[in-house]
């Protein structure tokens, strides 16, 4: 079944959705979803966006932060243009409708938090669920907009491409043209073909590929292997950012907690419930760094053989706690943790893939009318390892980019002839009776690549890894075309793909950096030579 659209949007987060609303008078937005529309990474993001409101802050501190955090491989061109660009995008935002918390001792000004490596409060949130509430304002917003399409339980097979469609080897010397992408309709089982003179991938991030993860189960890396599979240039991938502080209970499941209660004071204890982020960090103790307290958690929880350390927040009131984490102290209280009164057990968990679809500064990836947004792309803002609420900024301020791009090159792209693309075929592919070939397979990765190519990685580590992922891989691509697609084979096929990527872009790596430790070359972690080395190219 052949579907033209002018605009193909993959992925229903803040970077498609708020894509989707600035094309929709252009013409035609398609935006397919593998789940539901609002079954994505910003619906659970907590703390907030970052963006430059307070009194006291300005541009450079927040570029500053951001390159501090970067380790070193942010550029900085891309860092300027999102940082200074934060206010006009939150503003949008006001004008949708998104309810941000407003200062209580000055309505006029958003009420700011503060987060890990930030040196001003800058965080602009909605309570403790910022990222709900914007969702559901832009869910709201595209549902009023007769030009835009969503199609929910629909997944991305791969792209299509010129060069495969004429069947002629790619020059790489020329740009290939990306024509759409082959969708599977999960409820009917059927292929459909997308044609569309512009493709975005907004698919968001790669957690589920590890087995503790803060990610929704829809986090795959799909994105990602599908602009790899069709010759897009990946990057970073070594560069997975592992959030120090989720949940741990046996019935929750993915559950955050912010690191805005370490901004609001929050103490790490172990599980002597001693305090112990001054052995890593002296100056910033709790503040310090995502990559440098989720190193410094594992550490403990590998001295101490215990299962989770302590963030406790019951020195401040009640009052406090519950009128500005609300949906935290909900969430504990229903698992019987009471955050006013007692501290929350906590371990790491995958959080954030720094790296993903290279692209310029206007979310455009190798192929002619490709584009990447938000966690599947890589455009240079994260470097190394992200600053704290810099993620649904770069989904903002990137979707903005991209639009303006696209309104530039639509029209030159729609006058252009499409070549005949074939429908999906099927062969003889059989629907596939054991579903434990495809369940194992995902637990084996998933166990495969937290415990070798985790928090704290090795040489020999990154070589088993490797070397147990092939049979695996091997296994896929000999049944892929055997068995008739569902969207769990298909999102096997990508988190196995990812995770080879990232074992080989771990293995090229020789050094630590931000997200990527390594015991064979370990990092000289002290904050003050981090400071001056990357601080002194400002």
């Amino acid at each position: 079944m052949e579907n033209k659209t002018d605009f193909l949007i993959i992925g229903s987060g803040i970077a498609g959705l708020s894509l989707a609303i600035k094309l929709a008078p252009l013409g035609h937005v398609t935006v397919v979803t593998k789940k539901s529309k609002s079954d994505t990474a910003t619906n659970l993001a907590q703390g907030g966006v970052a963006c430059v409101f307070g009194p006291d802050d300005n541009f450079d501190l927040h570029r500053q932060d951001t390159l501090f955090a970067g380790d070193g491989l942010s550029h900085e061109d891309i860092v300027d243009m999102i940082v200074t660009q934060g206010p006009d995008r939150i503003r949008e935002l006001i004008d949708l409708g998104v309810p941000f918390n407003r200062d209580p001792n000055n309505p006029d000004r958003l009420d700011l938090g503060k987060e890990g490596e930030h040196s001003r409060r800058r965080i602009v949130h909605a309570e403790d669920f910022t990222g709900r509430a914007i969702q559901r304002t832009l869910v709201d917003r595209v549902s009023q907009l007769s030009s835009v399409e969503v199609l929910e339980d629909h997944i991305a097979i791969d792209l299509i491409t010129e060069n495969k469609v004429r069947k002629c080897p790619s020059d790489e010397t020329e740009k290939g043209r990306c024509l759409g992408a082959y969708i599977l309709d999960v409820d009917t089982g059927t292929v459909r073909t997308f044609l569309a003179p512009i493709t975005v991938l907004a698919t968001g991030g790669a957690g589920k590929v590890y087995l503790y993860t803060s990610n929704p189960d829809v986090a795959t890396g799909a994105g990602i292997a599908i602009a790899y599979r069709a010759g897009a240039r990946v990057a970073n991938l070594e560069f997975v950012q592992f959030h120090p502080t989720c949940l741990y209970h046996a019935e929750a499941k993915n559950f955050l907690i912010s690191e805005a209660l370490r901004g609001e004071g929050a103490r790490l204890l172990d599980p002597e419930f001693r305090p112990f982020m001054e052995k890593y960090d002296p100056e910033r103790k709790e503040l310090a760094g995502r990559d440098v307290v989720a190193r410094a958690i594992d550490t403990e929880l590998k001295n101490s053989g215990k299962e989770c350390v302590y963030l406790d927040i019951s020195h401040r009131s009640a009052d406090f706690i519950q009128g500005r984490f609300p949906n935290i102290y909900k969430m504990c209280l229903r698992y019987g943790i009471d955050i006013t009164k007692e501290p929350i057990p906590v371990v790491p968990a995958a959080h954030y893939m720094c790296g993903g679809v290279v692209t310029n500064k206007y979310g455009e990836a190798d192929l002619e009318g490709l584009f990447a947004l938000g966690e599947t792309a890589c455009t240079g803002l994260h470097g190394a390892n992200r600053l704290a609420s810099n993620s649904l900024l770069e989904g903002l301020v990137m979707a903005h980019q991209a639009f303006l791009r696209t309104r530039e090159i639509f029209p030159q792209l729609r006058s252009r002839a499409f070549p005949q693309v074939p429908p999906w075929d099927i062969g003889g592919a059989m629907d596939m009776k054991e579903a434990i070939l495809i369940s194992h397979n995902w637990d084996v990765i998933r166990r495969l690549m937290w415990n070798y190519v985790g928090i704290v990685r090795s040489t020999k580590r990154l070589g088993l890894a490797k070397e147990r992922l092939l049979p695996i891989l091997d296994e896929i691509q000999r049944h892929y075309w055997d068995y008739t697609l569902t969207r769990d084979f298909i999102e096997l096929r990508n988190l196995a793909q990812v995770a080879e990527l990232i074992v080989m872009a771990a293995s090229q790596r020789k050094e630590s950096r931000g997200g990527h430790f390594t015991l064979d070359y370990p990092y000289k972690d002290d904050w003050n030579w981090r400071r001056d080395t990357i601080l002194q190219k400002i």
